[in-house]
């Protein structure tokens, strides 16, 4: 999936968070928005997986304006999206292969991700909901992936088994990553810093 921005701006009431940003993303590309708290990274990455409406500019995925359509095709996580936490992994599991196509099986997911298939989620510590989320990324077909603060919850072991998981995914499918940590950040292969104040 090819996806660019033109002419991107975001003000929330009379603040402007960015504006006069172009972008341009391309299958293989695994880029890191960075910057500190505040600076605008969650707000871009929202913006241009088409989450949210930029107040000026517009966002293209292959050319076209987004549509509902569009958010079968993509995967978006951060540790403030909610899911179904009542259901178990397994119901959890069937129930996102009704939007993409699983390309694990359940059993398979579950060894590779370390988490119980008969367990429901809201049992689930911190970190083992975000590798659930996670696992929607790595586990499923996607034509772009979008990570907001991908390992903000996990310990040490969790962050070796996402960073695996990144070398194993298809390297043709894109991956945008909002990140300020710098363990993250050193894995992309291009960077986009939005404390650049010629922004604003």
């Amino acid at each position: 999936m090819n996806i660019a921005g033109k002419n991107l701006g975001k003000k929330f009431g009379k603040n402007w968070v960015f504006r006069n940003l172009d972008i341009e993303i391309i299958p293989g590309d695994f880029l890191a928005l960075t910057g500190p708290n505040g600076s605008g990274k969650s707000t871009l990455l929202q913006i241009i997986s088409g989450y949210l409406s930029p107040s000026v500019g517009k966002v293209l995925h292959d050319g076209k304006n987004l549509d509902p359509d569009h958010f079968k095709l993509i995967s978006f996580t951060s540790p403030y999206v909610e899911f179904p936490e009542e259901m178990t992994l397994t119901e959890f599991l069937k129930f996102h292969s009704s939007f993409r196509r699983q390309i694990l099986t359940s059993e398979e997911v579950s060894k590779r991700s370390q988490l119980p298939l008969n367990k429901r989620i809201s049992e689930f510590s911190t970190g083992m909901k975000q590798r659930v989320q996670l696992c929607t990324a790595f586990y499923y077909e996607n034509e772009a992936i979008f990570m907001d603060e991908p390992t903000s919850n996990l310990d040490d072991q969790g962050f070796e088994w996402w960073k695996n998981e990144l070398n194993l995914r298809d390297q043709n499918t894109p991956l945008i990553l909002a990140s300020n940590q710098k363990r993250e950040i050193e894995l992309s292969r291009a960077t986009i810093s939005l404390k650049d104040k010629n922004l604003l």
